[in-house]
């Protein structure tokens, strides 16, 4: 009976250790793609600097998770699910969103995200040194009891902190809207709209499953927020026009490259011409290898804004993966030209100079990737394109070394250990890339030696 109790008290115990990980935790699939990113950045920087963080100093990333979620998990990056960008309506919704959110990063939240879980942790382990009494007298079922109590009672620890910490992040949130002059229309709107949801749901306001939620109930919300927003000077103040012309494109653009194509045909029908449904279209119909309807619908929003760098990096994916090549060239080098070489439309375009299988073309996709991985060291793509370049010429040293960063952000840390020592054993010693070979070893070595201590 002892040993059941045991066994079962582990078993608790883990289980509370899983339940209180921050999101972070998760293992989602990121999402990249230039004009996004840069809309993104564009709708948090005035936030950013409302909370006295100043310009450029958070970072949005977007992950592929239909869920409608964002959160924080240290450092000064919010993650946005594809989701979220979906159900929004309107860019001043998600910017509402990114503003709570700023509330969980200038509150230390993930920081103190230990002090909440600790709590818990340590009414638990109160909880089992009880029950193992309770089981050294002889009373099993007691000792299940006591653990029981005590496992709850930590939860309900550690759920109180989070929703304070939410409620805080709400207030702060409102507050960065106010000094960035952005109205709260569009924060009460998403919270309207996700309180339809738990409507949905069955899950009412008076419903005792509050208690079990990290988050206070959508209405709940908006009663403390509604006379706040109401009352601030930025509450009719007008959207961004342009800023939401991107969001409505980008929205179009993610909605037809995550969905299926008959689903996005019919979201966004042909009698629909503006630019989102175009947008939307040109991937559906890329998906379904109909080449020349998605150029036709390209081609239309380029009659538009011949010099819309987003355009131009569609049609020459469009080009390069069915085959044209030598076509897609002209489009992705404007494309670059027009970013300023962004990092992710330079990979795209070294990957078509390396496809024309033109040993003439190397030189420029050396440079192009070269410069995207100087910019952007997290872009396997590129590290990898950059591998067939040496590889091409016969620099397997460099190839080694660029295979090596690729792998170690694909998180295949026993392949990137192998080929940055490769590297390193052939490289000239002391020497940049001689130097980044042990970097990048060393931290395949770090990433080896976590995954052994959680085995």
């Amino acid at each position: 009976m002892l040993a059941k109790i045991f066994a079962r008290l582990l078993a608790m115990l883990a289980t509370l250790a899983l339940t209180v990980q921050p999101a972070a935790a998760q293992s989602l699939s990121v999402l990249r793609d230039a004009e996004t990113e840069q809309l993104l950045q564009d709708m948090v920087d005035p936030l950013a600097e409302a909370a006295g963080l100043g310009e450029g100093a958070v970072e949005v990333v977007l992950l592929n998770d239909p869920s409608i979620n964002a959160f924080v998990a240290g450092g000064q990056r919010i993650f946005v699910h594809s989701g979220l960008i979906n159900a929004a309506d309107h860019a001043n919704e998600v910017q509402g969103v990114l503003a709570h959110e700023m509330g969980h990063i200038t509150g230390g939240h993930i920081n103190r995200f230990s002090e909440g879980a600790g709590n818990a942790t340590r009414i638990t382990l109160l909880s089992a040194l009880l029950a193992v009494g309770a089981a050294l007298a002889g009373g099993g079922e007691a000792a299940m009891g006591v653990l029981s109590a005590g496992q709850q009672a930590a939860m309900g620890s550690f759920l109180a902190f989070s929703r304070t910490q939410e409620a805080s992040a709400d207030a702060a949130g409102a507050q960065f809207l106010s000094d960035a002059g952005i109205s709260g229309r569009g924060s009460l709107a998403f919270f309207e709209r996700l309180q339809n949801y738990e409507f949905r749901r069955n899950i009412s306001q008076a419903d005792e499953r509050e208690y079990g939620r990290t988050h206070p109930l959508s209405g709940n919300r908006i009663a403390r927020l509604r006379d706040d927003y109401q009352a601030d000077p930025a509450w009719d103040a007008p959207d961004d026009p342009e800023l939401e012309a991107r969001f409505q494109r980008a929205k179009a653009k993610l909605y037809g490259y995550l969905a299926p194509p008959e689903r996005t045909l019919t979201a966004y029908p042909a009698y629909m011409t503006g630019a989102p449904a175009r947008y939307a279209r040109a991937y559906a119909y890329h998906q379904q290898a109909l080449v020349d309807e998605a150029l036709g619908e390209v081609e239309a929003l380029l009659a538009e804004e011949p010099e819309n760098p987003y355009y131009l990096e569609l049609e020459g994916q469009i080009l390069l993966e069915s085959g044209h090549v030598d076509e897609s060239l002209p489009p992705l080098r404007e494309a670059t030209r027009l970013t300023g070489s962004h990092p992710l439309i330079a990979s795209t375009l070294g990957h078509a100079l390396i496809a024309t299988e033109d040993p003439a073309n190397l030189d420029e996709a050396e440079a192009v990737l070269r410069a995207a991985v100087g910019r952007d060291r997290e872009n396997p793509f590129a590290w990898y394109q950059l591998g067939v370049v040496y590889g091409q010429r016969g620099d397997i040293p460099r190839a080694r070394l660029a295979s090596a960063e690729q792998q170690v952000l694909q998180g295949n840390a026993q392949g990137a250990l192998a080929n940055a020592q490769a590297a390193e054993a052939s490289l000239p010693v002391g020497s940049p890339d001689w130097i980044r070979a042990q970097d990048v070893a060393l931290q395949a070595r770090g990433i080896l030696e976590r995954q052994r201590d959680r085995n």
